[in-house]
């Protein structure tokens, strides 16, 4: 009897412990060749439409190739002739205006919108929707939606005249049918230059900023010192992208004016289209297609190394 109570109350006393559990171990994960056979189908058509059609189109821009049967191998001469044809040449200025003032003025007003919207406005949501919405319409239903605005009797007009400005010819005029690409260009992507800046702004740490304002710091030196280099990929990455469009703008040209009048809005996408498919001449298409091409590639390295992250290389 003393004995089971002697074990009873050592069982009660002792408890057993118990052995700590070892974490599972993971295996590294690795790829094997049987594991993304799925994506086989996307990386055949990326290599045939992209890499293969870049290397072709690379190849016919030292040929006369017409699109039908056979081509010779001219060399340079495509592309002396480009540069030795003046309309190529004021194509090549009209992409550089539109393309610089669509990084300018789109950076510009979305920076703007983004600051003003980030977080002290109630409304800011309904408004950043509202600011965004021209972003998911077509291109090219947004230009003949201003090409309407922009008619001679059309809303523009017959607002300046009920003000007693005299009507302007906005599409017809050398001197104001490129700003009026420009104008739907930046005014259809504000938006989503804006939402980029907003994601950088969530960000920068609400502490800093009011430490800055305590010290005495006034509101354009907060922004420079304290908001600026906290947004800098920001920053990199929304003049990068605008750099790209503005530089291959083609559909707003082609809604509003059509290159015209007498060439003041042609650019050189719509001159690698014309070229190509209107003239039939696929040989120089080609060229001026690698010309752009190659702009696009320099001035993305130059604003890339523009707005690289200094701090980073400091370090």
């Amino acid at each position: 009897m003393s004995t089971k109570t002697q074990t009873t109350t050592s069982g009660a006393t002792t408890a057993p412990v118990a052995s700590p559990r070892r974490a599972p171990r993971t295996k590294p994960y690795r790829v094997k060749l049987g594991s993304w056979w799925w994506a086989l189908p996307a990386l055949v058509l990326m290599l045939i439409v992209i890499y293969a059609t870049t290397i072709a189109g690379g190849f016919f821009a030292f040929t006369n190739w017409s699109g039908l049967g056979a081509f010779d191998f001219v060399g340079l001469q495509n592309f002396v002739k480009i540069f030795q044809t003046p309309e190529l040449i004021g194509s090549l200025w009209n992409t550089l205006i539109l393309a610089f003032g669509f990084l300018v003025f789109t950076n510009i007003f979305g920076l703007l919108f983004a600051l003003a919207l980030n977080r002290t406005l109630k409304s800011r949501y309904v408004l950043r929707t509202l600011i965004f919405m021209p972003v998911v319409v077509s291109p090219i239903a947004v230009s003949y939606i201003w090409k309407f605005i922009f008619d001679y009797n059309g809303p523009l007009n017959q607002a300046m005249t009920a003000v007693g400005l005299p009507k302007q010819n906005w599409l017809a005029s050398p001197a104001l049918a490129i700003w009026c690409v420009l104008i739907v260009m930046v005014w259809q992507n504000i938006g989503f230059v804006m939402v980029i800046y907003l994601a950088g702004l969530a960000t920068v740490p609400i502490e800093m900023e009011e430490a800055a304002a305590l010290d005495g710091a006034s509101t354009f030196k907060r922004f420079r010192y304290v908001v600026l280099p906290q947004i800098q990929p920001s920053v990199a990455i929304a003049t990068t992208l605008t750099l790209i469009q503005g530089l291959r703008v083609f559909d707003q040209v082609v809604a509003l004016t059509g290159g015209g009048p007498a060439g003041a809005t042609q650019t050189l996408a719509l001159e690698v289209y014309q070229t190509a498919f209107t003239y039939q001449q696929f040989g120089f298409g080609a060229a001026l297609a690698l010309i752009l091409s190659l702009l696009i590639l320099v001035f993305s390295l130059a604003q890339q190394y523009a707005t690289r992250d200094r701090s980073l290389k400091e370090a």
